[in-house]
């Protein structure tokens, strides 16, 4: 039997590190990423955030990207990145990762990345993510950490992490290993299914 496909989605507050991680990540698994702002991006550029063309073009942009991402080669594993809450909305889009999953009978591991709000929000202004349309204002961030939590998918595996004091390339190492015992986990329990 082939190893399965893998999906890495990584939940977590803008400035966290999600893509830093994520890129870390991607290299030592041989993996391909989809940062949240591929999908966000085209959509700001054109629409203020609460204008309704923003949401129905970020919409389009998801299906057809993950549209997309199904047909990708067998045996290539996937990192997803993306600032979900645990509201109906953004439980509907995580479904829409498992609906991913599912196309592509891979394992979806949801990971949760956490940090001090302090340690939080000295990443947000740090960095060129003004440049790159991200989030970074403080008092922002603080009403969203205030107001919502961060989505913990019911479902698949959850990995949960605080990278409050770990850099990106050890949070990322972890972050591997976990994902790996998870596929060894999946193996395990389907060899002993009759």
């Amino acid at each position: 039997m082939a190893d399965p496909d893998l999906i890495i989605h990584i939940n977590g507050w803008p400035g966290c590190g999600k893509l830093t991680i994520g890129r870390e990540l991607a290299k030592r698994l041989g993996a391909r990423l989809l940062d949240n702002h591929t999908i966000l991006n085209p959509a700001e550029a054109l629409f203020d955030r609460g204008d309704p063309l923003n949401h129905s073009l970020r919409k389009a942009l998801r299906s057809t990207i993950l549209a997309h991402a199904a047909q990708m080669k067998p045996g290539t594993p996937l990192i997803l990145t993306d600032a979900l809450s645990d509201d109906a909305f953004d439980a509907a889009v995580f479904d829409e990762y498992r609906t991913l999953a599912a196309a592509r009978s891979a394992t979806l591991v949801a990971v949760v990345l956490d940090c001090s709000p302090e340690r939080n929000a000295e990443r947000l202004v740090a960095g060129d993510r003004a440049a790159r349309h991200k989030l970074t204002d403080p008092m922002v961030l603080a009403s969203l950490r205030a107001k919502y939590r961060l989505l913990g998918a019911p479902g698949p595996p959850l990995v949960e992490l605080d990278v409050t004091d770990l850099a990106p390339e050890a949070a990322a190492a972890i972050l591997a290993e976990r994902c790996r015992s998870v596929l060894e986990l999946g193996r395990g329990n389907a060899k002993q299914a009759p």
